[in-house]
């Protein structure tokens, strides 16, 4: 082999290489920042008669609820209910709002004084009570492997 073309299939081995590497760091490193997240799921249950604004939801109520919750909100999403996961069954939840934090201390601690506030504005968006269930993200799959 000539010695520019070693030179060149070395030069780009390197460059896989280092890439591979460099994926594989930031997949597991993903992977280690979101384990142990508390997540906070607020779900409304579909039943006959009840509503919901999702653009006053997305805009407004989760914006703020948002707010209370400063540094300790990781991210949080918004989902709209589409159908069941079985045919010709109802829908489940309207929709489900969720807020990932790294302390429930710190969430209920921010959550309390405003408690009020965020029920009362419960009826600007929907006539359904939330389910809410707290858990701990045990694991986070990005979808990198």
């Amino acid at each position: 082999m000539k010695p520019k073309l070693i030179l060149s299939f070395l030069l780009l081995a390197t460059c896989f290489a280092a890439f591979g590497q460099q994926r594989q760091s930031s997949k597991h490193d993903s992977t280690v920042i979101e384990k142990g997240l508390v997540k906070i799921s607020i779900m409304y249950p579909y039943a006959e008669g009840k509503t919901f604004n999702m653009e006053y939801y997305e805009t407004k109520h989760m914006p703020m609820v948002a707010g209370f919750l400063g540094t300790n909100l990781v991210k949080y999403t918004i989902e709209k209910g589409l159908s069941s996961g079985i045919p010709n069954q109802p829908l489940p939840f309207m929709a489900i709002g969720t807020f990932y934090v790294k302390s429930l201390t710190d969430y209920q601690a921010a959550i309390a004084p405003n408690r009020d506030a965020i029920r009362a504005d419960f009826v600007n968006y929907t006539n359904a009570m939330p389910v809410i269930l707290v858990s701990e993200v045990v694991k986070y799959y990005t979808g990198r492997y």
